[in-house]
């Protein structure tokens, strides 16, 4: 897979390159550094992304659409607009309600998305 240079500073979406992330489900890696990282995520409705946990603390933004998302056991359903917090070791998940995207930012890099 052609990901972007880590440290390019301009990374026009257009030039990624999609790529499976599970069923239902679209990714794309943007700008990183090794301390930090930015992945959007397209998801078709009935989409799952499974329950997991990783040493990455990630931040979610909900850029449209709307998921059913589990975080350290607690459910609730977020919206376009809504911001999630996952931190290191945090048991996570979601369901795609409604076809959507979500912007994941993750600190430090998920070198595992590049290899």
């Amino acid at each position: 897979m052609n990901y972007p240079e880590k440290k390019q500073r301009w990374v026009e979406h257009e030039k990624t390159q999609p790529e499976s992330a599970g069923e239902g489900v679209t990714r794309r890696i943007l700008a990183y550094t090794d301390g930090l990282m930015c992945v959007e995520n397209v998801f078709e409705q009935g989409a799952v992304g499974a329950l997991h946990s990783h040493p990455h603390t990630q931040i979610t933004y909900v850029v449209k659409g709307a998921f059913s998302f589990t975080i350290d056991g607690e459910t609730r359903t977020v919206r376009a607009g809504d911001t999630l917090l996952k931190e290191d070791g945090v048991v996570h998940g979601c369901t795609c309600l409604e076809s959507g995207i979500l912007l994941d930012i993750f600190t430090p890099m998920r070198e595992d998305f590049i290899k």
